[in-house]
């Protein structure tokens, strides 16, 4: 089961569209890489290739 983490200030910014974008300070507080190829990923996945980047 993963862990819920809780949403601080600064872990996401609402698009035009009125989406949630999660900054890279939320992806490395949550610890892992969802690989769905998330905006600011700091892990360097790349959805097209389906690999990660270091």
């Amino acid at each position: 089961m993963k862990k819920i983490i809780p949403l601080e200030e600064g872990d996401y910014y609402l698009t035009p569209e009125g989406y949630r974008c999660f900054t890279e300070k939320y992806h490395l507080r949550r610890g892992y890489c969802c690989q769905n190829g998330c905006r600011h990923c700091p892990y360097g996945y790349d959805k097209n290739r389906q690999t990660t980047n270091p």
